[in-house]
């Protein structure tokens, strides 16, 4: 019996999930890590990543010590939604944070009766447990943002907190920050950082920025990548702003965009609408990212979005370089 069945075994018998061992890692892997997983995110802890997409009825983790084998790794079911109420619908872009010790979720989701943009939010779960697929996840409800909205994300710098999310504002899909008391709580006014006013923005016939992720550079400069367009058109893709340091991250003017994509398609590749990302850390501190793609052109926002990573460096002066996006016949590094 191999290492990795003789732990599985046991987990199963201590009634555990098991995670899944990194054994003998493979040099090189292809992307897509799944066949299907819009809005993916990964964190890690110690040597464990964790893993989350958007499920929609539900929210489920999955932990590896070597992602290459992702497609190996159990998936663990943590919380459902109730039948009714403000948060039993569209179950959306799970981001999973480990804050002062505890486990935190948020994520999006719409009223049982009332599916629509006007009545869809982000929500926040607990969980003081040290793996997050165990324990008890308490409920701290509905974050009490100025608008109705879509993939929030929390950071930190120079030790306070902050939240940004996309929400509905007239006919347009922004940027907006606000800093936070707690994890759960938000504290003063929101300011919109961002808005759709490039053409690249602009396409699929809707003006959205969405999907908000922080990175922090290695000079102090901070950075948000969020995705622009319509998640149903093939010109999806992945743009950035940067502030300097020291900025106010609550100041609209610290923030510049950059005018063009960073990551967008790839037909070579077979890379299509690549957007909603996240950025992660290996053990050995390599910086990367994590984000969805359609294999083909005109899929659509469907499951046939699936989840891809890529090693991303830093220049000189501080600023991210992000490698064009490889599809399935390009062997890449494995995360070290």
């Amino acid at each position: 019996m191999t290492r990795l069945l003789r732990y599985a075994a046991l987990a199963l018998l201590a009634g555990t999930a098991p995670v899944l061992m990194a054994g003998d890692a493979p040099r090189q892997f292809s992307n897509p890590l799944l066949d299907s997983g819009a809005d993916p995110w990964i964190v890690r802890d110690g040597d464990i990543y964790y893993y989350m997409h958007t499920l929609g009825d539900r929210l489920a983790i999955r932990a590896t010590r070597d992602l290459t084998r992702l497609k190996d790794a159990q998936e663990a079911v943590v919380w459902r939604p109730a039948a009714k109420g403000p948060n039993a619908r569209s179950i959306w872009a799970p981001e999973l944070h480990r804050i002062d010790g505890k486990w935190y979720l948020y994520y999006t989701a719409a009223d049982a009766d009332h599916d629509d943009d006007a009545h869809r939010g982000i929500f926040v779960l607990e969980n003081a447990n040290a793996d997050p697929r165990q324990g008890q996840w308490t409920d701290r409800g509905r974050l009490k943002t100025a608008h109705t909205g879509i993939d929030g994300t929390t950071f930190t710098d120079r030790g306070k907190r902050y939240f940004v999310y996309s929400p509905y504002v007239g006919s347009d899909s922004p940027l907006a920050i606000v800093a936070m008391s707690n994890p759960w709580t938000l504290q003063g006014p929101e300011t919109i950082i961002a808005r759709p006013d490039q053409p690249w923005e602009r396409q699929g016939g809707r003006q959205i920025l969405e999907g908000p992720e922080f990175l922090q550079g290695p000079k102090g400069d901070l950075f948000l990548s969020y995705s622009g367009s319509a998640c149903w058109s093939d010109d999806y893709a992945i743009g950035l702003l940067h502030a300097r340091p020291g900025s106010d991250p609550l100041d609209a003017a610290a923030w510049t965009k950059a005018p063009q994509p960073v990551i967008a398609k790839s037909p070579a590749a077979g890379v299509y609408a690549p957007g909603h990302n996240g950025f992660f850390t290996t053990p050995g501190g390599e910086q990367w990212i994590v984000y969805h793609a359609n294999p083909g052109p005109d899929m659509k926002c469907t499951a046939k979005r699936s989840p891809r990573i890529q090693r991303v460096t830093f220049a000189r002066n501080g600023h991210p370089v992000f490698a064009a996006p490889a599809g399935s016949a390009t062997p890449l590094a494995a995360p070290r």
